[in-house]
């Protein structure tokens, strides 16, 4: 069965959006020559173990003027705009995505995401979208989440827990550019 994978760029103090919704604390792209080659590759590989991408409504709405036309993200970029994607949304009638294929909008995230685990493919990344993140980990169906801890401090904004959770470490890993890539399976807190 497909796994469900939540990642988010965080700070060291838990938040994942500055208080104007900004994410400026976010360092370490993996898209320049200049980048931590161990980086790059942990990355790149990531994006090369999911074909689906799930966003929620904001998160689509930040993201679609940008990457789609975001040619200096390289091959990156290429493997993200290719990936399937769906929008979470009760507004959203449709989603377009440039040049690149529309992203199915479902009103219904959590019988999206059920259907497409069972579905043969790769895994399924939940790109940002915090608040579909937690009604997804309500409903049990987030496997694991991927925590890209930058080295920044803000004190104020949105955290990417709101309450209490327990995790099952799997895999700690520090990088050059100081990112710490911290994986957790909530697959079997359950």
């Amino acid at each position: 069965m497909r796994k469900l994978i939540a990642q988010q760029w965080v700070t060291v103090d838990n938040i994942a959006a500055e208080e104007d919704g900004g994410l400026s604390f976010v360092s370490g792209e993996p898209f320049s020559d200049a980048t931590n080659p161990a980086f790059k590759a942990g990355v790149m590989g990531f994006i090369d173990s999911v074909d689906t991408m799930i966003l929620g409504a904001n998160t689509y709405a930040q993201s679609k003027d940008y990457w789609p036309h975001a040619d200096e993200q390289g091959e990156y970029g290429e493997k993200l705009n290719n990936l399937t994607k769906y929008v979470a949304s009760s507004k959203l009638d449709a989603a377009p995505w440039g040049d690149f294929p529309a992203a199915t909008v479902t009103r219904d995230a959590a019988t999206t995401i059920r259907e497409l685990k069972e579905r043969s493919g790769k895994d399924i990344w939940l790109w940002g979208s915090l608040r579909l993140m937690r009604s997804l980990m309500d409903a049990g169906l987030v496997d694991e989440v991927r925590m890209m801890v930058c080295p920044a401090a803000r004190g104020k904004g949105t955290r990417v827990f709101a309450d209490r959770q327990d995790l099952k470490p799997v895999e700690a890993t520090l990088f050059e550019n100081g990112i710490v890539l911290l994986r957790y399976d909530i697959s079997r807190r359950r």
